[in-house]
């Protein structure tokens, strides 16, 4: 059994049937991390040059044959010369300008057909128009997600290639916040299917903190 499979207990993730207000019962206070603003830029660059090392194997036999590269996922891309410029005629919003560099996997086939990769970086620029809150002391901050995948390149020469990139960047204004928030209290979490022995020894214990409410008779 799990969230999804064979559980009809009303306390579980999923779409809401019936009437939404049905089993709301405590306001909760939620530090999360609040979009204020976002925006997805796509472009398609020719003409872009990497610059490879790392190779595995090692000492590839040239020429090398170009295959793919894409964003290595694991490390993710960094963000540098944030400037936010607020605009005149619009208060709340602002110009966001900045340079994303992209951690890349680029895939190979050498000179004896031996398939292998190399690492490489690409640096682009990224603007938008967005959203940006009055300062407070929740601060602001930009982040930069997106991807470069490219299936399109020549192999140019020692440890160069040159490719057309496929660049997808995602630019949000975000900051961690309280927020309030109704709840319908903590999921009911079912047993494993193919797990039929408890552990021995291992009394009864809450899986959740007990929630102390405003009404509860609390000694102060």
């Amino acid at each position: 059994m799990s969230f999804f499979i064979n559980n009809n207990n009303q306390n579980r993730p999923g779409a809401i049937c019936g009437n939404p207000l049905n089993g709301l019962n405590e306001k909760v206070l939620i530090e999360v991390t609040r979009v204020f603003d976002a925006c997805l830029q796509n472009e398609t660059i020719t003409g872009v040059t990497l610059t490879t090392s790392n190779y595995n194997p090692a000492s590839p036999a040239l020429p090398l044959t170009y295959i793919s590269a894409e964003t290595n996922q694991a490390i993710g891309p960094t963000t540098t010369n944030v400037v936010i410029t607020r605009l005149d005629n619009r208060p709340n919003f602002a110009t966001v300008t900045g340079q994303v560099t992209f951690p890349l996997i680029v895939t190979y086939r050498d000179a004896n057909g031996i398939l292998g990769t190399a690492t490489a970086t690409y640096t682009t620029d990224f603007s938008a128009v967005l959203c940006v809150p009055q300062p407070a002391l929740s601060p602001v901050e930009v982040k930069v997600t997106g991807q470069v995948t490219s299936a399109v390149g020549t192999y140019t020469t020692e440890n160069t290639f040159t490719i057309t990139a496929c660049v997808q960047i995602i630019v949000k204004v975000v900051a961690d916040v309280d927020i309030l928030v109704p709840s319908y209290g903590y999921p009911c979490i079912p047993e494993c299917q193919n797990i039929p022995t408890v552990c021995p020894g291992v009394g009864d214990i809450s899986l959740y903190p007990t929630t102390v409410g405003p009404n509860q008779n609390t000694t102060r």
